[in-house]
């Protein structure tokens, strides 16, 4: 499975971070510097974790600099620990510096992610997928989504078009036998996700033949339920959302539903402790 971002994604957010951080008149404090100053620096992570974020870093440094050359030690989803040398940037000193910050900010953002990833994956033990959501940075969801995968995880829908997803606000309108129906008739391709509040609703929406019934805020208990109302059968899928932390998603895990979807992957994840030492 890949981990990395779409190229495309990384050349336009890296652009925009950095015309952010150098317009309109460059790095003013490392223009000061002899022209010819070269230096060796090493991307050393002060804690333990995931990496992720590597190409984000490359096309920084290639923006800059097309001169400066990185040696990577460490790659997307490889555990760290307190001073892990990561990566190792040689060439111009201004431009070192002056890609520092952005390099950094990537980095640590997206091994952030997969670092939570990661703990979320391991306290399920094995007994679901974990997967994200659509609680994405604005502008970053395709490099957040690939540090989920850096760190074990996988990926919920990318966006709205990708497939149909009926939650309580769209079947306040429809009821779900009627919006499944609507759904297979106008996308017959797509992949039809259905909300179910109650076990009321799970087992409607089992009968409509949805192909993912999302269990959304129920209890352990209810879960249970739903999985054996479901019995052997390889569909539906079955998804637990809301409010699952790491001290309750390995019990969730153990009901035997197939996926557990958590927004703190992406809206909670602390950015990892990261550094770039000369």
């Amino acid at each position: 499975m890949s981990v990395d971002p779409p190229i495309t994604a990384v050349r336009e957010v890296v652009t925009r971070a950095l015309a952010e951080d150098l317009e309109p008149d460059g790095d003013l404090t490392s223009s000061l510097l002899p022209a010819d100053a070269t230096a060796t620096a090493r991307f050393v992570s002060r804690t333990d974790g995931v990496v992720a974020g590597g190409l984000c870093v490359n096309e920084t440094l290639f923006q800059v600099d097309e001169g400066l050359e990185i040696e990577w030690l460490l790659y997307d989803g490889d555990p760290i620990g307190p001073n892990s040398v990561i990566a190792e940037v040689s060439g111009s000193l201004a431009s070192i510096l002056t890609a520092e910050r952005t390099a950094l900010n990537f980095l640590g953002r997206l091994s952030g992610v997969a670092t939570l990833t990661s703990r979320y994956v391991h306290a399920a033990g094995g007994g679901a997928q974990i997967w994200d959501t659509r609680k994405t940075t604005p502008g970053l969801r395709s490099l957040e989504k690939a540090a989920v995968r850096a760190g074990g995880g996988r990926n919920h829908r990318g966006n709205l078009s990708e497939w149909i997803l009926l939650k309580d606000n769209h079947l306040a309108g429809l009821g779900i036998t009627d919006a499944i129906a609507r759904a297979r008739d106008q996308w017959p391709a797509r992949t039809v996700e259905c909300e179910a509040d109650t076990i009321e609703q799970f087992e409607e929406a089992m009968s409509a033949g949805a192909d993912l019934i999302l269990l959304d805020n129920m209890t352990v208990e209810q879960v249970v339920a739903c999985v054996g109302m479901r019995g052997d059968a390889r569909r539906p899928l079955l998804e637990c959302s809301g409010g699952i932390d790491l001290e309750t998603v390995g019990a969730y895990a153990r009901t035997g539903v197939d996926l557990i979807a958590v927004g703190a992957l992406t809206h909670s994840a602390p950015v990892l402790d990261i550094g770039l030492d000369i």
